[in-house]
């Protein structure tokens, strides 16, 4: 009886979010929107480090691993590729196709390999968010995916504007053969909010427009374009690719006439067909960091940036990328009630069912609104489970680099996992890191250590959500509390012992961080077994 219970929970796990690529994650089917980017100014964060992030939000890689700096000959080529984002290990190479080569550099940075990868030793942040646009741009003969771009423009670059100014001379001269893509790109200094896309089937190229997001603003992309206004003459907060009008001209997405709205001439909508240049998430997380603006859903346009009414934490930032609208109108679960008696006495409380979570699958909500017509009115939720990784991207420039950025990198659905710290000087990753576990369930990869117990919670969210919610808490304290004891440790190391030295305590402290957190989770997946195991 206790084998058959098992296998119970475990086919209702696997229906939850499939652990098989076979039948992974059914939720984009329904809604293709996936990465969500939350950049913040220097004057608008709490402690004036400039951040931007990243929810990689689909089947893409969980390897990540760290690419040294190195130095090269005159004559030595670096080849473009396709296909990396769904390799097995760090090292694979199935199903790559080289688009093309170009001159490598002299000499190049460290950074940070992950899908989209993310920083470099010189404290450069790029975040993703795919935004697809009109299909009348997309050119495949271009040599770049954005991937590849974000990689050459961390080996190469120190500054966003400089990772900008490259990746536009790229995209020129060797094209842009992906769907249009925003990156959130940021230094210590600012951060700027990039687009691009193709020029068509019959020109390989691209245009691209950039919006430096004022120091005391905070931005959002969530999967659709946010540009409006593009003055290519307002070099301190504008850059654009010298195509930028007579593309949009060409191609018909403008008469000349209008004003022009990089948003309008090259989104051409959203993913429901409604001509508007944000989503549930921008409207959520602006309307959440600026609630005096009053901003509205109905409105076609708004503000790709807003200045918040009090000064964001990074913390807040792993906040706002748990949300899933708990306790607001959006809440998927506020229909889903039930009748329980209280303890010690005869009197009942409704709440909300102790089954109900946000992440139900297409199935589950089919089910329950066959029941009851609108039990569950969905909404595209800034945490999502079928999320591969996610970052928090902090820049410091009061601090040495190696020490002054660091990714908060959490594993699989940001709502349910806890964010590891990974330095700029942090020299590698442990091995578990190195495996992807997206093609088949495996120990040996970091992410199912988390994925597990994650699984597993929704089976009964309302008895394992509080337990789950504090351990992350837990982390997150423990993350932020060591932090400045880190930066002088790694200070008096740098002093006494040398730069090697000082590394090798950062790479050693992000390993150790990592192994708590992952030994937690897999004790709260043991725990939610035996849980389930004994009953509801």
């Amino acid at each position: 009886m206790k084998k058959l219970f098992t296998y119970v929970i475990m086919l209702y796990a696997s229906l939850s979010v499939s652990v098989a690529q076979q039948i992974q994650y059914p939720e984009p089917v329904l809604n293709p929107e996936s990465c969500t980017s939350i950049m913040v100014g220097k004057k608008a964060s709490a402690d004036g480090s400039v951040m931007t992030s990243h929810t990689c939000d689909s089947n893409y890689r969980t390897w990540m691993d760290i690419v040294p700096s190195a130095s090269y000959d005159h004559d030595t080529t670096t080849t473009v590729y396709t296909g990396r984002m769904h390799t097995e290990y760090a090292e694979g190479t199935r199903g790559m196709i080289a688009k093309g080569t170009l001159p490598e550099a002299r000499s190049t940075y460290q950074f940070l390999n992950t899908a989209y990868p993310c920083l470099n030793e010189k404290q450069l942040g790029i975040g993703e968010t795919t935004i697809t646009g009109r299909k009348a741009l997309v050119n495949k003969k271009g040599m770049f995916m954005i991937e590849e771009l974000q990689r050459i423009a961390l080996q190469r670059c120190t500054t966003a504007r400089d990772a900008i100014r490259l990746m536009g001379e790229l995209i020129e001269k060797y094209g842009y053969g992906d769907w249009g893509e925003c990156l959130t790109i940021a230094d210590p200094k600012e951060v700027w909010h990039f687009e691009v896309f193709g020029e068509g089937p019959d020109k390989i190229g691209g245009v691209w427009a950039a919006i430096r997001i004022p120091d005391d603003h905070v931005g959002v992309s969530a999967n659709i374009p946010r540009i409006s206004k593009v003055d290519p003459s307002d070099k301190e907060n504008c850059m654009a690719s010298a195509n930028v009008f007579e593309v949009a001209k060409r191609m018909g997405f403008w008469d000349g006439k209008k004003p022009f709205r990089f948003w309008e001439a090259y989104g051409g909508g959203n993913y429901s067909g409604e001509l508007k240049s944000f989503s549930i998430r921008e409207f959520f997380i602006l309307n959440k960091l600026a609630p005096s603006l009053h901003l509205s859903y109905d409105a076609e346009e708004l503000p790709i940036s807003v200045k918040p009414e009090k000064p964001v934490d990074v913390t807040d930032v792993m906040a706002l990328l748990s949300e899933t609208y708990e306790g607001t109108e959006y809440d998927m679960t506020k229909n889903l009630k039930v009748a329980v008696k209280k303890k010690d006495s005869n009197e009942t409380d409704t709440i909300i069912s102790p089954v109900a979570n946000p992440w139900m699958t297409t199935d589950m909500v089919n089910m329950l609104n066959g029941l009851r017509p609108d039990a569950v009115k969905r909404y595209r939720l800034v945490a999502v489970p079928q999320c591969s990784y996610s970052t928090v991207i902090q820049l410091r420039d009061w601090l040495p680099d190696a020490v002054g950025g660091v990714v908060w990198m959490a594993y699989d659905n940001p709502g349910q996992s806890p964010r590891i710290p990974i330095f700029c000087g942090t020299k590698d990753l442990p091995a578990c890191f190195k495996v992807c576990g997206q093609h088949r369930y495996r120990e040996d990869a970091a992410v199912w250590a988390f994925r597990r117990a994650n699984k597993l919670a929704t089976v009964r969210w309302g008895a394992t959500k509080d337990r789950m919610k504090a351990s992350i808490a837990h982390f997150t304290e423990k993350g932020q509390t060591e932090l400045p004891f880190v930066e002088s440790r790694y200070k008096e190391i740098l002093t006494q012992q040398g730069e090697e030295a000082a590394k090798e305590y950062l790479t050693g402290y992000t390993a150790d961080f990592a192994g708590a957190t992952m030994l937690r989770w897999r004790e709260m997946g043991d725990s939610f077994w035996t849980q389930f195991e004994r009953g509801f």
